[in-house]
């Protein structure tokens, strides 16, 4: 399977068509309906669904285009890695991240190192740890942020003097709005929004003294300004991490911390035996200054 043959059908699915993707392309029709045959005839699978209109992907057409652009992005950066000189540090950072106020000392450090060399560009996915460490595994990130209770057994890691505090965030009309902090049983009989990671078992639900299924959990997410609009509706409770959403002023939501207090630490973490790119190492150095 060649690289020059995935940029053909990574064309051919964004423009659901042969015509407009030859075109983009400046390859022919006849030429660039034959690679594709040949693509499906080395697969064995076929990987377009071709209408009277447009061209649609199969099944295994969806696979293919994910990990085509996969493929594509690391071999991408890896050519821009490879290619910097000796005496110009600059390149591409890529780092995977839960939703965390700590974004802030990440981002402290990235403006602190673009200073000294502007060349040096950031892209920060969200996600949760499940994501963000199906990314290091791939390659397709440098660094990974992730929370408390994690296993490193795999990963280097730089433990970041950053803490994050679990709480309730609510409309200003709910009962539980009127208390200064929320206990266990406050929440037993509540209709609760998760973070799928919490869902999945956890701190919270040690901290909660109850079995999740025994509760009423009334919807999950992974980004948190979605279930902020969730709770807006009136549709529950989200348990998340403070200073997430902003509730000051005539916001309709607030936020109350958990009591006893659950906390969360973080790390940054990093493929072992990973090389890194000059940019990456110095962008390291400037986060370990932080945290001596």
């Amino acid at each position: 399977m060649e690289l020059r043959v995935l940029q053909y059908f990574l064309a051919v699915a964004r423009e659901q068509s042969i015509s407009g993707a030859s075109e983009f392309l400046h390859l022919s029709q006849p030429t660039l309906s034959r690679q594709l045959k040949e693509l499906e005839e080395e697969l064995g699978k076929q990987l377009f669904i071709r209408g009277s209109r447009r061209i649609t992907l199969t099944e295994e057409g969806m696979i293919l285009r994910r990990r085509a652009e996969e493929i594509l992005g690391l071999v991408k950066k890896t050519e821009n890695e490879i290619s910097l000189s000796d005496e110009t540090i600059s390149g591409d950072i890529y780092i995977g991240a839960g939703e965390t106020d700590a974004i802030h000392l990440l981002a402290k450090a990235a403006y602190r190192l673009r200073q000294n060399y502007p060349q040096i560009h950031f892209h920060i996915s969200s996600g949760d740890t499940c994501n963000v460490t199906e990314q290091l595994d791939r390659g397709l990130i440098d660094f990974g942020l992730l929370f408390d209770p994690t296993d490193l057994s795999k990963y280097n890691h730089l433990r970041l003097p950053a803490c994050d505090t679990w709480g309730v965030l609510m409309r200003h009309d709910s009962p539980l709005a009127e208390k200064e902090t929320i206990t266990p049983p406050d929440l037993w009989d509540k209709p609760l929004i998760l973070s799928r990671q919490q869902h999945e078992g956890g701190q919270l639900a040690l901290w909660l003294q109850r079995e999740l299924a025994s509760l009423d959990i009334a919807a999950t997410y992974n980004l948190i300004y979605n279930a902020s609009i969730l709770v807006d509706e009136g549709i529950g409770y989200a348990i998340t991490l403070d200073r997430l959403i902003h509730t000051c002023g005539d916001r309709s939501l607030c936020f109350r911390p958990l009591s006893p207090v659950l906390k969360v630490g973080m790390n940054l973490v990093w493929k072992k035996y990973q090389v890194h790119s000059k940019a990456a190492e110095k962008y390291l150095e400037e986060l370990r200054s932080f945290t001596v």
